[in-house]
């Protein structure tokens, strides 16, 4: 063979495509999806197939695991016998199955999460109802498949004598396609599967009446019949799981909520860990101890309330922010005629009913060839006692056993088959009783035989065996529903005073982004003196709030950061603070530009933001807030190669004024701005000459302040507002400083100042200057002010801010 003929030229995308795409369907048809007639995926099928092969029944006594797994990974399911082993164990744990399909002796995991003991330890066999989804299958009724190694058979679907798929419900994710089909309650179902048969043309309503929704081994509350009725007609909808609690009263004033029932699927260790977690990091002031008291009687979780603090208001924060209520989204997909569907629930009865009649139709086939083979037989068996002593002479005449059934089959008449049975025949079944027997029988299996045709030549009886054999498992196994449903949705309102105690606090923030609240009276007791900081370091914020108010932080980045002030880490006034970095981490070179207060988001009002290259938008206030805040928000759409400046509560009807690097100033009103959404980018508020950019942006309420600039020379100016006449959105703007040719003046930073203000002049060079602003006197727009600070020696002035505790030199 050449080296031409060995390797092929394909491209790449044509050989991943022809590769995945086998392998996802390998992983859809036998692999994460279930049948739509026995409600299974291969994995399983072959588990309790094996199990059945292997007298692992329920009546039998427990055998080890790991023997099954063996068998299952030796003869039906080359794979690893972990996932195998998984899969088994799910089938026994009474948290995840409403019927469990397997009985397991030994530690079988719990609701916990704890995994289950190693195999070599459980002992397993099927369950009851278990045997019911493998009746019948030596009956023909089911295709049957060589296994992998072409040794032995294994069954393409189970016989099913009960919908397993709904009543157990199922979960998957295969390639392109998901799962998530609930459990339900077994008599429901059954009942849905009746009424569907008696009136092929049901709708969702009026199966809804027998078969309300969900049932979940677990129990627990379901709101939202809407979501569930929606899911029945297309296969996808959702609906609110809730904790089943109880408030209960303590001495002394106090209460506890105690939980009985958990949503499905919810791991109850992790549930608690949140709580405490709450607890533990003053989220939620009002709890006082968490405990799981669960043991072998049952589930059971009590949150122990402080004194005098309402339970309702705190569940109902629970259950917003922990998995006391969660989302169950149905998506009912199955194989079906070997391809996946998106299934409603008619369409799933129809493929079970369907199955059921086919695996009936085969049965009966399969029964009136066995009752007519041996009706032939017994024919034979009476014709022979009728001539008993010539057929006896025969025998006796005859050289062999093969001889004999030659000479009385041409003697007599006999078939070959009856010619076997008369020649095996026993002596003491020659006795005078014994032809009596035998017409029984005959008649027995005359009557068996015009039963089963009558069967399949009628589909009413064949509809009436399949329901007969339906109310026998209904019977057998139906339990009452665990989980109750509720028609609406409950609304969760939680009130921010039963959570948060209302208590007045020092709220500050750094530049460099360090938080904290402190109470009045560690402020207090250091006469409000300030803290040790870095040198570079200046304080935005730095103001009396209280636990149940906000704050909003934006960064350069033109994101937000949301923080309850109750959240806050609460420090000494002397100390520095936490970074903002362990709360939510931001970008690497995202600073902190601005810090707001907010008391409420229901005011009418709006944030004012204002970026590096002149765009500025007005949003409403309302937009800001929001209900979890693990991350930063986007509050404006930031170019590359742009910042965020400046962000403000404004009401809307103030004047804004933008200051640039190249000394120009643009006054308009607010009016101009429209109010846009939080996502936006904005609208040009001043038109930037070429490498030119905004290095203020001030709100003027009061026409009597005066706006104080600093230049990068050293020199300082202030200047009435009234030089700076209102004009419109998107201009040049007026200068503010007089343009020298060489070493010209460039603007600093601006700060709209009263007379008694005090304004930290910083440097390159690190050195700060604090002056008063009363001590510059008003001057025009053509001045470059008074030399303050010696460029020279102190350095260029970098950036201003306010600080009322700096001191005058």
């Amino acid at each position: 063979m050449t080296l031409q003929e060995r390797y092929q030229d394909l491209p790449l995308e044509e050989v991943i495509g022809d590769r995945f795409g086998r392998y996802s369907k390998y992983i859809i048809q036998d692999r994460a999806l279930p049948d739509a007639r026995d409600g299974l995926k291969p994995v399983q099928r072959r588990i309790l197939y094996a199990m059945f092969h292997e007298g692992n029944t329920h009546e039998k006594a427990f055998r080890k695991s790991a023997k099954t797994v063996g068998n299952v990974i030796g003869n039906y399911h080359p794979h690893g016998d972990s996932s195998v082993y998984e899969a088994m164990v799910r089938m026994s744990q009474d948290w995840k199955l409403r019927h469990m399909l397997i009985e397991m002796h030994g530690n079988n995991g719990s609701v916990d999460g704890d995994s289950a003991a190693a195999m070599r330890y459980t002992e397993a066999r099927l369950s009851a109802i278990a045997g019911e989804m493998l009746r019948d299958i030596g009956k023909d009724t089911v295709d049957f498949i060589p296994n992998f190694d072409d040794t032995e058979p294994e069954p393409t679907v189970l016989p099913s004598r009960y919908p397993n798929l709904l009543v157990n419900g199922s979960t998957g994710i295969s390639a392109g396609y998901a799962t998530d089909i609930p459990p339900h309650a077994l008599h429901e179902v059954l009942d849905a599967v009746l009424m569907k048969m008696d009136k092929p043309n049901v709708t969702v309503d009026e199966l809804m009446t027998v078969m309300k929704g969900p049932d979940f081994p677990t129990g627990g509350i379901i709101q939202g019949t809407s979501g569930i009725k929606t899911a029945y007609e297309t296969g996808k909808g959702r609906f609110i799981i809730r904790a089943k609690t109880a408030i209960e009263p303590l001495k002394g004033g106090k209460s506890q909520i105690v939980v009985t029932e958990i949503p499905y699927d919810v791991n109850k260790a992790n549930m608690v860990k949140k709580m405490d977690e709450l607890r533990l990091d003053r989220k939620l002031d009002g709890i006082a101890d968490v405990r799981d008291e669960s043991d072998r009687t049952g589930l059971r979780v009590v949150i122990e309330l402080k004194k005098d603090i309402d339970g309702n208001g705190i569940l109902q924060y629970l259950l917003k922010n922990t998995d006391l209520q969660v989302t169950y989204n149905f998506n009912m997909v199955a194989i079906a005629d070997r391809r996946p569907k998106l299934m409603s629930l008619p369409m799933l009865l129809d493929a079970y009913i369907g199955h059921q009649k086919e695996v009936v139709t085969r049965r009966s086939q399969y029964d009136i060839q066995k009752a007519k083979d041996r009706l032939h037989i017994v024919e034979g068996l009476m014709h022979a006692l009728s001539i008993l002593d010539e057929v006896i002479k025969t025998i006796r005449e005859s050289k062999d056993k093969r001889d004999a059934k030659n000479n009385i089959s041409g003697k007599f008449g006999f078939s070959e088959i009856q010619a076997e049975a008369i020649v095996s025949l026993q002596l003491y079944r020659l006795t005078n009783t014994d032809i009596t027997e035998l017409r029984q029988e005959e008649t027995e299996l005359r009557k068996l035989i015009e039963q089963l045709d009558a069967i399949l030549k009628s589909d009413k009886k064949l509809s009436a065996v399949i329901k007969k054999e339906l109310l026998v498992i209904r019977k057998q196994f139906a339990e009452p529903r665990r989980s109750v449903i509720e028609e609406k949705i409950e609304e969760i309102k939680v009130d921010l005073d039963i959570l948060v105690p209302s208590e007045e606090v020092i709220v500050s923030v750094t530049k460099d982004g360090y938080v904290k609240r402190t109470s009045v009276r560690s402020y207090g007791a250091s006469n409000g003196l300030g803290y040790e900081m870095k040198e570079s370091d200046y304080s935005l914020l730095e103001a009396p709030m209280n636990t149940q108010h906000h704050l909003l932080l934006f960064t350069s980045a033109g994101n937000y950061l949301y923080q309850p002030v109750y959240e806050l880490p609460d420090i000494k006034w002397k100390d520095l603070g936490q970074h903002i970095s362990s709360i939510i981490a931001l970008e690497q070179n995202e600073t902190i530009v601005a810090a707001i207060g907010i008391e409420r988001f229901d005011e009418d009002a709006f944030i004012l933001t204002t970026t590096q290259n002149g765009a500025v938008k007005l949003s409403k206030l309302a937009d800001y807030h929001v209900q979890r805040y693990s991350r930063t928000f986007k509050a404006m759409g930031v170019k590359k190669g742009d910042a965020m400046v400046d962000a403000r509560l404004v009401k809307g009807h103030e004047d804004l004024l933008l200051l640039t690097h190249q000394a120009y100033a643009l006054r308009f009103p607010l009016s101009e701005l429209s109010a846009t959404g939080i996502r936006t980018a904005g609208v040009k508020g001043i038109n930037l000459k070429t490498d030119d950019y905004v290095v203020a942006m001030e709100v003027i309420q009061d026409d009597g302040a005066s706006i104080l600039l600093a230049t990068q020379r050293g020199t300082v100016k202030r200047m009435g507002l009234k030089e700076l006449e209102p004009a419109s959105r998107a201009q040049r703007g007026v200068v503010v400083l007089k343009e020298l040719k060489s070493n010209p003046y460039r603007v600093a930073g601006a700060k709209m100042v009263t007379t008694d203000e005090i304004i930290v002049l910083a440097t390159d060079k690190g050195n700060k200057l604090a002056i008063v602003a009363g001590t510059l006197r008003p001057v025009d727009r053509y001045s470059n002010g008074s030399t303050t600070v010696d460029e020279k020696k102190d350095g260029m002035i970098t950036h201003i801010y306010k600080d009322p505790k700096a001191e005058i030199e």
